[in-house]
């Protein structure tokens, strides 16, 4: 069993300062999001609605223009990406005026 403990341990000091740093970094972001959590569920609900759709409707207008979404919301995009102007068609009009 101290043979086991000795490998453990030496593996842990063998990782780069790196991995550390990221590992104290989750950490502190789960218990900022924790405390986060816990302060807005004391908060207005209605409030904290508007602030929601404020925030989702801002990036969903970002992905659709700039059409960096993440491979889960593509589908989503896609069937809106249509309607709304995006990069490349706003480019390709403002290439058409100049001439």
């Amino acid at each position: 069993m101290l043979l086991i403990a000795v490998t453990t341990l030496e593996k842990i000091q063998r990782l780069p300062v790196l991995f550390w740093l990221k590992a104290a970094l989750v950490i502190a972001v789960f218990i900022a999001g924790v405390i986060l959590l816990r302060k807005l569920a004391g908060m207005n609900k209605a409030v904290l609605a508007a602030i929601l759709l404020v925030v989702g409707t801002a990036l969903g207008f970002s992905w659709i223009y700039e059409r960096n979404e993440p491979a889960w919301a593509t589908p989503v995009v896609e069937k809106l990406a249509w309607f709304f102007p995006t990069k490349n068609t706003a480019q390709k009009h403002i290439e058409a005026y100049r001439q």
